[in-house]
């Protein structure tokens, strides 16, 4: 079994299009079954406000000083990266808030459930923000989520009205610092070898090749590109 480590935060675009092009080339590669998925947490903005106070594209153009329709084209390009990759990817109308409390649900996810509930997780929290447009913060949502994967409701409720599993996710971070991880999805291959940020799926092909010794192919390199990440400054534009 081939464990990856990836270290993401649900309001990252490119973690959610960088995982998801993961799980395509496992899957193209025939390896479902083969590879395990450990998530680490990775807030891009430990002290986001509770409750949504902008729009997104309000937002971007603050932070990379663009006007507000140069904000909305780059945030354009970022969702047809994801719609590339069959997400109904609606970045523009995200609701920006803390993501701690969803990090803290994964953890209990992983402490409670099998592999399967917390992979489904994963992935109904990326689609609740990207997707459905929902706010992360509220504990509503979070509930109504963790139910749907099917973890328990009071269980979910009384963890989520104490601050249980909040060192849990300050460890990731502090482990991330330590590994000199500064963007996001960052993945490592088996404890050996990195791979930062949302590489192309024949990229992440060539690395878990690399890593099965499975081929010829194998013994190469994996392919140099620009890889998308975001990190606490913000995302790398296209």
């Amino acid at each position: 079994m081939m464990t990856l480590t990836v270290w993401s935060d649900f309001a990252c675009p490119y973690c959610y299009i960088g995982e998801t092009r993961l799980q395509r080339a496992i899957e193209e590669l025939g390896l479902t079954g083969q590879v395990q998925i450990d998530y680490r947490a990775f807030e891009l903005d430990p002290e986001a406000p509770r409750e949504v106070t902008t729009t997104t594209p309000e937002r971007f153009a603050m932070k990379y000083r663009l006007t507000v329709p140069e904000a909305r084209k780059q945030i354009e390009h970022i969702s047809a990266l994801g719609r590339e990759v069959g997400i109904d990817f609606r970045y523009e109308t995200t609701q920006y808030s803390n993501t701690r409390d969803a990090h803290r649900l994964m953890k209990l996810a992983e402490a409670r459930y099998d592999r399967a509930t917390v992979e489904r997780l994963n992935e109904a929290l990326f689609a609740a923000y990207f997707t459905e447009n929902l706010v992360l913060a509220d504990h509503k949502v979070l509930v109504d989520k963790a139910v749907s994967v099917g973890m328990d409701k009071d269980e979910v409720e009384k963890m989520l009205a104490s601050d249980k599993y909040t060192d849990e996710v300050r460890f990731d971070e502090r482990e991330a610092g330590m590994r000199g991880v500064h963007g996001v999805p960052y993945i490592v291959f088996n404890g050996t070898f990195a791979v930062p940020g949302a590489m192309s799926i024949d990229s992440f092909k060539s690395a878990l090749k690399r890593e099965l010794k499975k081929s010829e192919d194998s013994k190469a390199e994996v392919p140099a590109e620009r890889p998308h990440v975001c990190g606490p400054d913000g995302c790398q534009l296209l």
